[in-house]
């Protein structure tokens, strides 16, 4: 049996189409990365430096990309298992970053990052309708007389009636919450999940041409969030180097 275990091991790492040498293995690793940001700030940093915005996304985006692991070709159990697992580390996050900000309104402090339930709630119910009834909305559109690029658009393997459209379009929210943290304190930026989303939209970008269908969207989104994960990374490096110029000065 252990033998069998270490040979099918062997086999899957050396796969040719899959394996370590390949996009197909280094996607997904990267996303573990956004794992192990999250793990090592729940364990290691408090609630101030999570970011509502970008951690409710990120409950929403494992969960697209569950589906999007077991819908594209080759289905990747890999990244299936790492979305799995944000899922769980994000809600964790979710819920720690949204008692901080509870206790800071309590004690009379201003919230140092915004969330809405409500909006949440909204978000989440939409995506799982979209879900559930793409199906049904896209044989209703086929079945109205459009322009034939129209048409073409509707079925295509990555058209809006698929998970290769919305998990990437969805995506676009974790550029757009960096963004929205463009003005947030620099010592409320975590390190750690800003390397992790910069490497996956690097890595990301090239993955995103080699996957059945290739995705133009999946791209696109990628590339943004690189930018404005080196954006934020900038930042962050820009504000420890001027601390450690004005330590010396200070202590003369």
């Amino acid at each position: 049996m252990s033998n069998f275990s270490v040979a099918a091991a062997r086999a899957a790492l050396l796969h040719p189409e899959y394996g370590w040498k390949t996009t197909h293995f280094w996607g997904p690793v990267a996303n573990w990365g956004i794992v192990a940001a999250a793990a090592l700030d729940m364990s290691t940093k408090g609630p101030e430096v999570i970011s509502l915005p970008m951690t409710a996304t990120m409950t929403i985006y494992s969960g697209l990309f569950m589906l999007f692991a077991w819908r594209v070709q080759p289905r990747n159990y890999l990244l299936f298992a790492c979305h799995g697992f944000n899922e769980a580390a994000q809600l964790v996050q979710l819920k720690r970053g949204i008692e901080y900000q509870n206790e800071l309104e309590a004690q009379g402090k201003p919230r140092t990052s915004n969330f809405s339930v409500l909006g949440y709630g909204a978000v989440v119910a939409t995506a799982i309708g979209a879900g559930l009834s793409g199906g049904r909305i896209q044989s209703a559109a086929l079945s109205a007389n459009m322009p034939a690029p129209v048409t073409n658009f509707l079925k295509h393997p990555a058209g809006p009636f698929t998970i290769h459209f919305w998990a990437p379009s969805f995506k676009w929210m974790l550029s757009v919450s960096n963004i929205v943290d463009f003005d947030r304190p620099v010592e409320n930026i975590s390190t750690t999940q800003q390397l992790a989303l910069t490497a996956t939209g690097f890595i990301w970008s090239r993955y995103s041409m080699v996957i059945n269908p290739v995705n133009y969207n999946l791209f696109a989104v990628n590339c943004s969030l690189a930018v404005t994960g080196s954006y934020q990374l900038a930042r962050k490096i820009k504000s420890q180097m001027g601390s450690s110029e004005t330590a010396p000065a200070a202590a003369k």
